[in-house]
């Protein structure tokens, strides 16, 4: 007899009084019963490279200097990258080109990141995704993408000193825009454009970023160049020095 597939879970309540708070709660999440096996698949067999490592294989929570000013929001932990050591970007492709970036501009106090403990910090910038779980095939589900949106709401309520957005991809993109509200204030014609390296002044004062996201489908394409990618944070850290920048209105 076929048993039948497992309901999936409520999500949980989320009211955090800190980005600590959120953390935990993030981390205890079992609300979608097909991520949750996917992410524990992979932590169970490994790849080859990381056979005598212990995976994390959990949702990973937001990381960065919860006074930030500068926020990014990617897509989801990479399968034997964040889901592998517990930290966003960290110990994959896209994590190197990221790392990279920020500290060349400032944001970050070492180029690399390999594991939780590796003594990364974070300076005036904050890092999360739409997604807290490895999707199978890098591809969320709608509906797990709308159970995971409160916790990327809960983060934004409490990091209060965001001026600069950076979205990577069309999710981190849209997610966005959904858990901050703008997807519902704006009407589809004024909604911030999506294409790589486009800055727009919200109504806000909020400066969103829109950008190709640095996986190795794009870098190893030539659809993201170091040039492209580092205008990206450049421009960040103008804005955020007070210097003016091309922007859409």
């Amino acid at each position: 007899m076929k048993r039948p597939a497992a309901a999936a879970a409520a999500p949980p309540a989320i009211s955090p009084a800190s980005l600590r708070a959120l953390s935990h709660t993030v981390v205890a999440c079992r609300a979608c019963p097909r991520l949750v096996a996917w992410r524990e698949g992979v932590a169970r067999e490994k790849k080859r490279a990381f056979r005598d490592e212990t995976y994390w294989g959990r949702p990973v929570p937001g990381f960065g200097d919860s006074r930030a000013r500068l926020l990014l929001v990617g897509l989801a932990p990479a399968a034997h990258g964040a889901n592998r050591t517990g930290r966003m970007f960290t110990g994959d492709a896209s994590g190197s080109w990221l790392y990279e970036a920020l500290h060349r501009y400032g944001f970050a106090n070492q180029p690399n990141a390999l594991s939780r403990d590796d003594g990364l910090t974070l300076t005036d910038c904050y890092i999360t995704a739409a997604l807290r779980c490895a999707p199978p095939g890098n591809k969320p589900a709608r509906e797990e993408l709308a159970r995971c949106q409160g916790f990327l709401a809960a983060e934004l309520a409490l990091l209060t000193r965001v001026r600069v957005v950076v979205v990577l991809g069309r999710v981190g993109y849209a997610a966005w825009l959904r858990a901050s509200g703008w997807w519902d204030r704006l009407a589809a014609r004024e909604r911030p454009s999506f294409r790589h390296g486009v800055v727009t002044a919200l109504p806000d004062g909020t400066m969103l970023i829109t950008s190709y996201h640095p996986s190795r489908q794009n870098t190893n394409t030539g659809r993201l160049t170091r040039a492209m990618w580092h205008a990206v944070f450049r421009g960040a850290r103008k804005i955020l020095d007070g210097v003016n920048v091309k922007r859409e209105t």
